[in-house]
């Protein structure tokens, strides 16, 4: 059998593609035998450099607690950025130029500043001496940038709607914030929710920035750790995997949140009556 797209591959096809399976794993073998005796050959896999992940008090003290500060502001530089994506998204579709214009300013902005000079710039305004301090300077910078470019990926959502779906709800009498609110976003959500749970993971991984400004978090512990056991490389393999745990954590719920709540929902199948019931129309053509 073929398919649509392409050939179903035959006997020389298969073995060439087995052949291949087989160079790329001996291949990616070889490479982490390379990494383990380079690690070994420079002392990396010394007990001593792998204490402070094995004692309970390194661990609860400082790893849990990085973790716990770096999904802190995660979470609520992800609220603040939806919230800001929304309202900026929607009034950049706005018909009134006093409103869409200055709208746009603000995401194209803040979605070309890089975010590490935004943090480090909002830190020495408004975060050092008395101010807020780095915590929030990282909260702050990771809403701006991320609220950008959820902006975009709103006003993207809503545009995908089908216009007739405006159109309908203007013609029963509602308002144009009735039909956003009650039409449009609802429907766009289906189309942006994988975008979004994208963006939530960046800014996840992007609080490790808060290391330029010494904010806290798990780069902030690495730090501490490697300054005082002299283990940057254990140290960048037990935080790396911390935020994989916790970046596929996030994934998975947000995965399922999707499924779940906007998930497509299975047709109603309505009941045929009548000779349609029974095998057709018994009227030919």
């Amino acid at each position: 059998m073929s398919s649509i797209l392409f050939d179903v591959p035959g006997p020389r096809a298969r073995a060439r593609q087995r052949l291949y399976s087989v160079i790329a794993s001996i291949g990616l073998a070889g490479l982490l035998a390379l990494i383990g005796w380079r690690m070994y050959d420079t002392g990396q896999l010394a007990y001593d450099k792998w204490e402070p992940f094995v004692t309970p008090d390194y661990i609860v003290v400082l790893l849990l607690d990085g973790l716990l500060k770096t999904l802190q502001m995660a979470v609520l530089s992800i609220i603040f950025a939806t919230v800001f994506g929304v309202i900026f998204g929607v009034g950049k579709l706005s018909e009134q130029g006093w409103l869409r214009w200055p709208c746009w300013a603000v995401v194209e902005f803040f979605r070309a500043v890089p975010l590490l000079l935004l943090i480090i710039f909002i830190f020495y305004s408004y975060g050092i001496g008395d101010g807020f301090g780095s915590y929030w300077s990282v909260v702050i910078g990771l809403t701006l940038y991320n609220g950008a470019v959820l902006a975009e990926v709103f006003r993207a959502g809503i545009l995908a709607v089908p216009p007739g779906q405006a159109e309908a709800a203007y013609a029963i009498g509602m308002r144009k914030s009735q039909v956003m609110s009650i039409v449009l976003l609802p429907q766009a959500v289906k189309i942006m929710l994988p975008s979004i749970i994208s963006q939530c993971v960046v800014a996840l991984k992007d609080t490790s920035l808060g290391y330029a400004i010494l904010a806290p978090g798990l780069t902030f512990v690495g730090k501490s750790i490697y300054t005082e056991f002299a283990n940057q490389v254990p140290t960048a393999i037990v935080v790396a995997a911390l935020y994989i745990v916790a970046n596929l954590t996030l994934t998975g719920i947000a995965t399922w949140v999707q499924r779940r709540y906007v998930g497509e929902r299975k047709p109603l199948e309505v009941p045929m009556v009548g000779d349609a019931a029974a095998g057709g129309s018994q009227t030919g053509i």
